[in-house]
């Protein structure tokens, strides 16, 4: 997943946002999980690790501590290349092609599949089972884990939460919502209030459809399909999924986002939420700076705040699991050295600072839960605590977007063209012949 990066208070605000602003750390003592018996072995020797994105002073601060750390515990020298989003499918093309390419790379978690599918990561199954790296929990190694082997490790991650109208709730007396239940009910009110045209909160049946669809249908324990004897068997008309499913399509059935709006996706939300017609909608961070653009200035971040999304049978929904990884690339010249480069920027020191200068959540358990008591942060640690991931298959993509297999599924249950039944069955047939293929 591309992490976009902007500063000042919307940095504070964002999860999957650089914290460009601020007092950059203090470099930290050496990492005791560092390599001991490594150091003679690879002097001279020269590794080279691509990020993604453009550098900024804490990016570029935390990159300089951590090579550092890594040529005292073992000699070599790191090049450190930083890769532009734009250029970044390029490169990683040309690459996998046998063209000049990194020994270590970051690289988005949902880009894990296509490019183990190209045969352009090395596995990292033992150092995921051992040591610090054994502390990340298993659910978030859902899209590194493919026919038993990890291609990659969690750096840092990003996730989503709702995000409303600060102002609105509190001129009309709306609690910040904790079920499913009061969801409903605060849509209903800023509809009675605002406006029938208002979405009170937002359905999305467009690109990005899924992360609002999957945490639905995960936090009532249904998933989109599972690998049985090397085959993908779709799981849509399980009760479960369609539980969630139907929750899902109810946003729109029972008045609270219009019907005239079924193929909108974030971006187009984003925009409505800016000209005051959203009440609500499930997003992250990275859409305040689009927010405050596109309303030419009139609504400022100060007016807005986040909400983990409820699950309709209790607790937090799960959320999809965003964020970057690190890997090491299929073709490195020195793969000892270039697992020992993971190792070392996974371990619980410099992963969790990775986070922090990034501005994303950590995946180590008890750095995240820390986060319980910040109110900006807390939302998204809450629903990142269960977050889940989509089917690890490079023709997920495929499903979830180009085919828009379930958006369509919903759209007809939605116009009266089907029952849920009958969409998510052919929805599941479709599912399977485009993961199997």
């Amino acid at each position: 997943m591309k992490i976009v990066k902007i500063a000042g208070l919307t940095a504070a605000l964002a999860l999957g946002v650089a914290a460009c602003g601020g007092t950059e750390p203090a470099s930290p003592e050496p990492s005791a999980a560092a390599p001991a018996s490594s150091g003679p072995k690879f002097a001279g020797q020269t590794l080279t690790v691509w990020r993604l994105g453009d550098t900024n002073p804490p990016s570029q601060a935390y990159m300089d501590d951590l090579i550092a750390e890594f040529k005292t515990a073992t000699g070599a020298e790191v090049n450190l290349e930083w890769i532009p989003w734009p250029q970044v499918n390029d490169k990683f093309t040309a690459a996998a092609a046998g063209g000049a390419g990194p020994d270590v790379t970051e690289i988005g978690n949902d880009q894990v599949p296509l490019w183990q599918s190209q045969e352009a990561l090395e596995p990292v199954t033992a150092l995921a089972s051992s040591g610090e790296q054994a502390q990340i929990p298993k659910n978030l190694l859902g899209l590194e884990t493919i026919d038993g082997e990890v291609y990659a490790l969690p750096w840092g991650a990003g996730t989503r939460a709702v995000l409303y109208r600060k102002d609105w709730f509190e001129d009309l007396g709306i609690a910040v919502p904790k079920t499913w239940d009061e969801v409903v009910a605060a849509a209903k009110k800023i509809q009675a209030e605002k406006g029938k045209d208002v979405d009170g909160f937002a359905f999305n049946g467009g690109s990005d459809a899924n992360h609002l669809l999957g945490a639905l249908a995960w936090s009532e324990g249904g998933e989109y399909a599972v690998k049985e004897n090397g085959k993908w068997v779709g799981k849509l008309s399980d009760p479960t999924f369609k539980a969630g499913f139907e929750t899902y399509t109810g946003l729109v059935t029972s008045g609270l986002s219009g019907k005239s709006r079924l193929t909108q996706n974030t971006v187009d939300i984003r925009t409505r939420f800016a000209n005051n017609k959203v009440g609500m909608y499930l997003t992250a961070s990275w859409d305040i700076p689009g927010i405050e653009t596109d309303s030419k200035g009139k609504v400022k971040a100060d007016q807005l705040a986040f909400f983990p999304l409820p699950a309709k049978s209790g607790g937090e929904a799960p959320a999809f699991f965003g964020g970057n990884d690190i890997a090491v690339w299929g073709n490195a010249k020195n793969k000892e050295l270039a697992t020992e480069f993971v190792k070392l920027a996974t371990s619980k020191q410099w992963a969790d600072r990775y986070a922090k200068d990034g501005g994303l959540l950590p995946v180590y358990p008890d750095t995240l839960a820390s986060l319980a008591s910040d109110p900006v942060q807390a939302p998204f640690a809450a629903a990142f605590a269960k977050a889940k991931s989509f089917p690890a298959d490079p023709n997920w993509t495929e499903v979830g977007e180009t085919k828009a297999v379930l958006q369509n599924a919903a759209r007809s249950v939605i116009e009266g063209k089907a029952s849920a039944d009958e969409a998510l069955a052919a929805a599941n047939k479709e599912l399977e012949d485009i993961l199997n293929q």
